[in-house]
């Protein structure tokens, strides 16, 4: 019979289970997630080598005219050392670690999520998922709420593969759509589309475009692409985000 058990353990019946619970599910990029990853024995002994946690998002990819979501790693933590789980024992181990400043914020389409694996030789790997809400950074905050205190709302959030010359750490950006809801602008600019970009402690890129007809999904990007002369980056610090508005409003001005 034990045979036998190791031989369903090894094909995921009877294994070994894992399940990662966080003490809170929302974030900001650069904070520290903490949690408990807990490993329920099944029923025969195993050695689990690894307990992985992986963070993940999507973003969309085109190719030969066809857009698709990828899923992308953002990083991978590994919180313990080789150990042996018995027989419906059951283990704790508590962990900690940082999102990075890239993660996208969880707003629109955009999804974030944790998925714990369990490293078992010669056996299925137990996994787990979690998702979290991550939450504007003090930047993307202050950009949006300037956009609407300027007559224009969010209207989508999308994380979109970049062009080469952007890319840093990851393929892809995280663009936010905004469109006039009234004010002055209303009949003069279709969209207006913003990235922001950390570029250190306290600083960002952000890249503005400001599009005078609806041009759809990926137009931003595809412009990029071509260079252009509508396309305004510029650097801004935290220091500076009392005078964003004032920023946004010259960008705005100047190509609407």
């Amino acid at each position: 019979m034990a045979l036998f058990n190791k031989a369903l353990a090894r094909i995921g019946i009877g294994a070994a289970r894992v399940d990662a619970k966080l003490v809170n599910d929302e974030f900001r990029a650069g904070e520290k997630i903490e949690g408990i990853v807990e490993v329920y024995g099944g029923n025969v002994e195993q050695k689990i080598d690894s307990i992985y946690l992986r963070l993940f998002t999507t973003y969309v990819k085109e190719r030969d005219d066809k857009k698709y979501k990828q899923d992308i790693e953002l990083n991978t933590f590994k919180i313990n050392d080789p150990f042996t789980i018995q027989p419906s024992e059951t283990k704790s181990i508590p962990f900690t670690f940082q999102l990075p400043d890239d993660t996208p914020v969880t707003l629109g389409r955009t999804r974030v999520w944790v998925a714990t694996s369990l490293d078992i030789k010669d056996a299925v790997d137990p996994s787990d998922i979690d998702h979290v809400k991550v939450l504007p950074n003090l930047m993307v905050t202050s950009a949006i709420e300037a956009m609407e205190q300027l007559g224009f709302r969010l209207r989508q959030v999308e994380c979109e593969e970049a062009p080469r010359r952007m890319r840093k750490r990851l393929p892809f950006v995280q663009e936010f759509e905004f469109v006039p809801s009234g004010g002055l602008y209303a009949g003069k600019v279709d969209e207006i589309e913003i990235i922001v970009q950390p570029s250190g402690l306290h600083d960002y890129d952000l890249f503005i475009e400001v599009d005078r007809r609806a041009r759809g999904f990926g137009g931003f990007l595809s412009e990029m692409l071509d260079a252009d002369e509508s396309l305004v980056h510029v650097h801004v610090s935290e220091k500076e985000i009392p005078q964003l508005k004032n920023i946004l409003t010259n960008i705005i001005s100047r190509y609407s």
